[in-house]
C-alpha cells in the first residue's frame, strides 16, 4: 500500500552519520539505501541531512540510490548515450534548462504510465484495450524522441565508431523553436486525452 503526501504531512527526516549509516527519525531505526528506494516507490517524501553539519544531502543520496540500482545488473534505465549527453550539459550555459525539462518529461511519462495501468485494470474485466495502449505507447515514444532530438539532434545517428554522434550545441533561436514545437506537441497530446 503506498503512502501519499498530504498538505499536513512533512517529509520524513533521515540523518546520515559519519559511519555512513542512515537513521529514519520517524521510525527511530536505521535504514539502508534499499529502504529509501522503497520509500520513493511508495510515494513517501523524505529529506536526508548530514547529522554533523545539518546540510541537506538528499540529492546526493538519491543519486547514490540510482547508481546502486543501475549496478545491480537487472534493469538499466539510463542508456549510455543519455548519460553521455547529460554529462555534456554540466557547465553548459543552457544546462539550467535541463533539470526543469527532465522533471516535466518524467511527470508526463508518469501520467501516461498511469493511464496504461488503468487500461490494464480494465482488461481484467474482459476487455483488452490494445489500440489505446498502442496509442499511449506511440505518444510516449514520440515525446521521448522529440525530447532527445531537442537536446541531441543527431542522437539517433551513429558515428563510424558505433557510438551516437555528439552534435554541436544548437543556437538559442533553435532551442527556443524546439521548445515551442515541443510545447505545442504536448498541448495537442493533452487535448486528445
Amino acid at each position: 500500500m503506498s503512502e501519499t503526501k498530504t498538505a499536513a504531512q512533512a517529509p520524513v527526516t533521515i540523518k546520515k552519520y559519519a559511519n555512513r549509516r542512515l537513521y529514519n527519525t520517524a521510525t527511530s531505526s536505521y535504514v539502508t539505501l534499499d529502504h529509501l528506494a522503497q520509500m520513493v516507490k511508495d510515494g513517501t517524501d523524505f529529506v536526508v541531512y548530514d547529522a554533523k553539519s545539518g546540510e541537506d544531502i538528499t540529492r546526493s543520496v538519491l543519486t547514490q540510490i540510482i547508481v546502486e540500482e543501475e549496478s545491480k545488473g537487472g534493469q538499466n534505465l539510463l542508456p549510455i548515450g543519455f548519460l553521455r549527453q547529460l554529462i555534456g550539459f554540466y557547465g553548459d550555459s543552457l544546462g539550467g534548462l535541463v533539470p526543469r525539462y527532465l522533471e516535466h518529461s518524467m511527470q508526463s511519462f508518469a501520467h501516461n504510465e498511469q493511464q496504461m495501468r488503468q487500461m490494464m485494470e480494465k482488461a481484467l474485466d474482459g476487455l483488452f484495450p490494445f489500440n489505446q495502449m498502442e496509442e499511449v505507447g506511440k505518444q510516449n515514444m514520440a515525446f521521448f524522441e522529440s525530447a532527445m532530438k531537442m537536446f541531441t539532434p543527431n542522437f539517433f545517428q551513429m558515428g563510424e565508431d558505433g557510438l551516437p554522434k555528439m552534435p554541436g550545441a544548437p543556437s538559442l533561436e533553435e532551442m527556443q523553436a524546439q521548445l515551442l514545437a515541443l510545447q505545442q506537441q504536448m498541448l495537442s497530446i493533452n487535448k486528445k486525452k
